[in-house]
């Protein structure tokens, strides 16, 4: 599965062989069962996490225990609690695997050295969280701003092979509707689609 790794990271920055070794060989590679978690909440989130291969999501409760979907992670994607990673507390997150999934992970300690020593990878990380910022905030004001039926497209488009997968209820509780609202709009949407096809 490493090769999955290096293939998106030298799509991303050029990088010496020497360098790309020396990513890869501080990393672990862990295969996690389906509903088998990463995170609990309460516990500090220690990891750089890459996806190979599999689906997750990141959760949490609110105060009357129902759970609310913030991300989904898949093929070739990073999941973490950045929050837990950044400030060294606890987590209000979990992340669990949603399939049979495999993952490159970093301790940090690791992953902050190989940030001191390899340049490029430091330029790939800057963008990469600067695309995560980008990203949440874009979440953020879909959630506020548009209609079920555009939060259901903007999903099936940002997470085109990931529907079939996952529970319906977990993704009414990423778009934030119920799941009655959720069937409506798959409903309805598939009625213009096939009308537009004919």
């Amino acid at each position: 599965m490493s090769e999955i790794f290096e293939k998106y990271l030298r799509a991303s920055v050029e990088i010496s062989n020497e360098d790309m070794d020396a990513i890869l060989n501080a990393s672990t590679t862990k295969n996690i069962r389906k509903w088998q978690s990463l995170l609990h909440d309460g516990e500090v989130w220690k990891s750089m996490c890459f996806i190979s291969s599999g689906c997750f999501r990141l959760y949490r409760f609110d105060k009357n225990g129902v759970d609310h979907t913030v991300r989904f992670g898949i093929d070739s994607w990073w999941i973490s609690d950045q929050e837990s990673y950044n400030n060294k507390t606890p987590s209000q997150y979990n992340i669990e695997a949603l399939a049979s999934s495999t993952v490159l992970i970093w301790t940090k300690s690791d992953w902050e050295n190989l940030l001191e020593t390899i340049p490029p990878l430091k330029l790939f990380y800057d963008k990469l969280t600067a695309r995560a910022y980008e990203k949440s905030l874009q979440r953020i004001y879909s959630l506020i701003s548009s209609s079920a039926e555009e939060r259901y497209l903007e999903f099936q488009q940002t997470y085109p092979q990931t529907f079939n997968k996952v529970p319906l209820h977990m993704v009414a509780s990423y778009l934030g509707i119920s799941r009655e609202t959720l069937s409506r709009v798959r409903k309805d949407f598939t009625k213009r689609r096939n009308h537009s096809s004919e």
